[in-house]
């Protein structure tokens, strides 16, 4: 058996992985070796649905020595407007290229993909089954632990009855080889997945009419026009963010907050007849939620448990199963939960957010905080975890954890240095380049940091 000595042993190539070793390499002499199943970096990218985006800006994804895009504008399409979102498939060549123009130049991270970790080191080959044993000198990595679901690898959890035809979405982009058009569409599932399945029907010409979307809850929706790293988005982006502090300092209950946001303009519905009572963080543009109004076929029965020739079954009931039609299943969730737990735990680091939704942030956090920092307690201090919402109340305890985080770090000379410097960090840099004679965006910073505090204290009280 080969044998390799590394300073840190990373589990997982995808977007956290790589991220934490980006920052890793820059901020410390350490040797790094990344093993990984896939055959190329960019994690559940690689198998991603090909008309799947990201619904945040490029600029905050990725590692922060290396630019994701081209930092411009889309001029049409449902995102007209507002900053370009990279394509899964420019996603997963942007990893490639940091793997092959920083990390692998660097000569100091070793790259073993299609190879399985088996734990105390010892990591197998997927093609030959050779074994090499690394020998770790600080830290195992696990940079697998939040890993995504997605509908590459899922599993339905309802049955399907022969006759039925159930395809996961990346199969829609390859109905030009099936020998029989679908006369109906079904879409499963209430998540972004399933927004994006929808849309793509839309836009490939697919009749309103001829899709039905069975939609278990319906979901809060972050309004894409706040999350622009533009200086020019200052009023949107920051205006928002002080009518969050706002709702949470005045809130008195999770849909008093969430309806104070949709009065702001932060969040949207795709339908205003029906409360949300999910969120994920999702984010749309007001182009694609009117583009998905248009669908109002809506099944609201909660869950599927079957689905046979004649009819699809329903935890509220069944629903008449329509000729000739395509299910689409968009059910994976890609942010299962897991219970939060330490970051640094000794011998091993487990990267969770410490900003949602930004995992390549918290990941990059992370890298430097164990860079620079010393002992355990003092490094969780300055990276708790934040719990990542499933619904309106879980909303709130996320930001009680995101809150107190950023306040920590701008206490921290060294980390606000760092954070301002940071390439994912577009936010910091809009409000730091603004101009002090401005009093009218002066006073909405101001006023975001006095009502930090009121807003923990509400956030707490509304979660006890």
């Amino acid at each position: 058996m080969r044998q390799i000595e590394t300073d840190y042993l990373i589990i997982g190539a995808g977007a956290v992985g790589m991220a934490f070793a980006d920052t890793m390499l820059a901020e410390s002499d350490a040797h790094i070796t990344i093993v990984d199943r896939q055959s190329k970096p960019g994690g559940h990218w690689n198998d991603a649905y090909p008309f799947v985006a990201l619904h945040q800006p490029s600029a905050f994804y990725g590692v922060n020595s290396l630019s994701l895009g081209e930092n411009r504008k889309d001029t049409h399409g449902a995102n007209a407007g507002l900053y370009e979102l990279a394509s899964g498939a420019e996603v997963s060549g942007y990893f490639d290229k940091v793997m092959r123009q920083t990390l692998l130049p660097s000569g100091r991270v070793t790259y073993l993909p299609m190879s399985d970790h088996r734990g105390e080191g010892r990591v197998v080959s997927l093609m030959s089954g050779e074994g090499t044993q690394v020998a770790v000198r600080r830290k195992v990595v696990d940079a697998t632990y939040s890993s995504p679901v997605i509908p590459a690898n899922h599993t339905p959890r309802f049955s399907i009855a022969d006759g039925v035809r159930v395809v996961p979405p990346g199969q829609l982009a390859r109905l030009w080889l099936a020998p029989e058009r679908p006369e109906r569409f079904v879409v499963l599932g209430a998540g972004k997945t399933a927004m994006d399945a929808v849309g793509w029907l839309l836009s490939m010409g697919t009749p309103a009419e001829a899709i039905q979307w069975v939609k278990p809850r319906e979901s809060w929706l972050i309004n894409r026009t706040c999350t622009q790293p533009g200086a020019e988005f200052f009023d949107n982006v920051f205006g928002s963010q002080l009518a969050q502090m706002r709702a949470f300092a005045q809130g008195t209950s999770p849909e008093d907050i969430f309806a104070r946001l949709e009065e702001a303009g932060m969040m949207l519905r795709i339908d205003p007849s029906v409360t949300p009572t999910m969120f994920h963080y999702a984010t749309i543009s007001q182009g694609e939620v009117a583009a998905l109004r248009q669908v109002t076929n809506v099944v609201r029965k909660g869950r599927v448990t079957a689905i046979t020739p004649d009819a699809i079954q329903l935890e509220q009931g069944a629903e008449p199963a329509l000729a000739n039609a395509l299910y689409i299943d968009c059910t994976a969730s890609a942010v299962e939960p897991r219970s939060p737990q330490p970051i640094f735990q000794g011998d091993k680091i487990v990267p969770q957010l410490v900003r949602v939704p930004q995992p390549c942030f918290s990941a990059a956090l992370i890298a430097f905080v164990e860079a620079h920092y010393e002992g355990d307690a003092d490094k969780n201090a300055l990276c708790r975890t934040v719990p990542f919402p499933h619904d309106l109340k879980g909303f709130l305890a996320t930001n009680i954890v995101n809150i107190m985080n950023q306040g920590t770090w701008f206490t921290d000379e060294k980390l606000g240095a760092w954070i301002r410097r940071s390439r994912l960090d577009g936010f910091g840099k809009i409000a730091a380049a603004v101009d002090r004679s401005d009093a009218a965006r002066i006073a909405i910073l101001q006023e975001m940091r006095q009502t930090g505090p009121a807003a923990v204290a509400n956030l707490m009280r509304l979660t006890a």
